[in-house]
């Protein structure tokens, strides 16, 4: 227990004593580190935001954002935070700090350690760069080197979905992205800068007993396997994005927790001709970043999982772990036709996503296996899209979420996929509405008739998101909907 320490804005504080189940967040309060508030306990405000030196594939640090309110603290064994504390001082601010209080962005001010911490990892990206000035922009005598833009990227570069983990209950948001539009670069002498340099820290294995509690951190996937074989009851987590909500919300507690998203087993990404095989652990901000867009039904769906501070830590494995009919992911998935590697102690085996889900978060993984990789088969279906219906646009559960994947050749549907999720008690592919586009010409007549049969598949209810009447309407008109996209799509291509 003496061993265990982490690096906090540069100083090394053990945890000898703190219970198993503390999150990073409370650790720091109770350590007087109290900038780091906690408004939700569930992720969503990004009140309690850290950065977290992590990994970058040249072998550098990235200050990557993190909710401290989810990652269990024993989690951060052996590693690097550093919090709104350690980015500057009332004596000599931050240069994050110095916008936001120039722009007028922090009001009660509750918010603002968090939209600090996520605005510095924006900051330090090193892939941010200044957009260029458009020729119609220049020498016009007005806006003369305006960069252009969009809604959602400043003119430095600044990605706005940065901060959509970040709320401001004040909603003081225009000031917050007119801080956020007015950074420069890091300064050459700036130290977090001078220490994107150096090696992240590596994972630590750990091993603490408090009053009863183990959290574990094996050093290896071949341990982690051996573990789960003597400890069936074990509890894995990854990202804990699921499961630091059962912690702070519900009081759960659990005698041995098993780290695995570390496990360099697990964080792999590799294809084939025949098939991408991503790694169980690999957090889903890594994925977008190495696919850049070459799985276009991913490249929809990521960007609407939950925020930037989720995916910085959520997994695939743990979304498909818990077995919940409304995560994100396996709708998206069940379209691309993926299979789930399942490795145990015995050895592996590959079970179709399709088959993997038996009830309400239930599945046919043993309690002795762990997902070890999720593969889509290659080559990919031309015709995908991923509808997500819920009450915001970003950082929302799903009321329904649809996945679509089409191979239309001369104008006929020659195989279709269609992955749904809130429907049911399990994520499920939409099989009656494939059989009824399949072999048939993808004109109105075909949707409209394929549309009535989605329209009634799996048995949704009513809850707080939506009513079972609206979830069928919005299967109903998912399909017309793709269809009007397909048609936009070729006008466009033949003008």
């Amino acid at each position: 227990m003496s061993d265990i320490v982490v690096n906090v804005n540069g100083q090394v504080r053990p945890l000898d004593g703190t219970a198993a189940h503390t999150t990073a967040l409370d650790w720091l309060r109770d350590t007087g580190l109290s900038g780091s508030k906690e408004g939700c306990a569930e992720g969503e405000c990004g009140a309690c935001a850290m950065l977290l030196a992590t990994p970058t594939p040249d072998g550098g640090t990235a200050w990557t954002p993190v909710n401290a309110c989810l990652v269990p603290v024993y989690a951060l064994n052996g590693q690097e935070i550093v919090t709104a504390e350690g980015l500057g001082s009332p004596d000599a601010l931050h240069p994050v700090q110095e916008k936001l209080a120039e722009a007028g962005g922090s009001q009660c001010g509750y918010c603002t350690p968090g939209f600090a911490c996520s605005m510095a990892g924006e900051y330090y990206r090193s892939e941010r760069t200044p957009t260029e000035t458009t020729p119609a922009q220049a020498g016009t005598g007005h806006g003369d080197g305006i960069p252009s833009h969009d809604a959602e990227h400043g003119p430095n570069g600044f990605d706005l979905h940065a901060l959509s983990g970040n709320l401001c209950r004040c909603t003081g948001y225009r000031p917050i992205r007119d801080a956020a539009y007015t950074l420069g670069d890091p300064e050459a002498d700036d130290p977090l800068q001078q220490r994107l340099a150096a090696p992240a820290p590596v994972a630590v294995p750990t091993d603490a007993e408090v009053d009863g509690s183990r959290f574990l951190r094996p050093a290896s996937l071949d341990e982690a396997l051996r573990l789960l074989r003597d400890e069936p009851d074990a509890l894995l987590v990854a990202g804990s994005t699921d499961w630091g909500v059962e912690v702070n919300i519900r009081g759960r507690r659990a005698p041995l927790v098993i780290a695995i998203e570390q496990l360099d087993e697990l964080r792999t990404l590799h294809h084939t001709d025949d098939v991408l095989e991503i790694g169980a652990a690999l957090p889903l901000s890594d994925i977008e970043k190495r696919l850049d867009g070459a799985v276009p039904l991913l490249a929809q769906l990521l960007p609407q999982f939950a925020s930037r501070l989720i995916r910085n830590r959520a997994t695939f494995g743990g979304n498909l772990g818990t077995g919940s009919p409304i995560g994100d992911s396996p709708p998206a998935l069940l379209a691309l036709g993926a299979k789930l590697v399942l490795a145990s102690a015995d050895g592996e085996r590959e079970v179709e996503l399709s088959e993997y889900f038996t009830g309400y978060r239930q599945t046919i993984r043993r309690p002795d296996e762990l997902i070890r990789a999720v593969r889509i088969p290659l080559p990919l279906a031309p015709v995908t899209a991923f509808h997500k219906i819920a009450k915001r646009r970003f950082d929302d559960i799903s009321s329904v979420a649809i996945a679509f994947a089409l191979d239309i050749e001369d104008g006929i549907v020659t195989a279709a996929k269609i992955g749904l999720g809130g429907v049911a008690a399990t994520p499920l592919r939409a099989y009656a509405a494939e059989e009824a586009l399949i072999g048939r010409p993808w004109n109105v007549a075909t949707v409209r008739a394929a549309s009535e049969i989605l329209g009634a598949e799996g048995t949704p209810m009513s809850d707080h998101r939506a009513s079972a009447d609206y979830r069928a309407l919005m299967l109903n008109t998912a399909l017309l909907k793709l269809y009007s996209s397909t048609v936009i799509s070729s006008k466009e291509v033949s003008a």
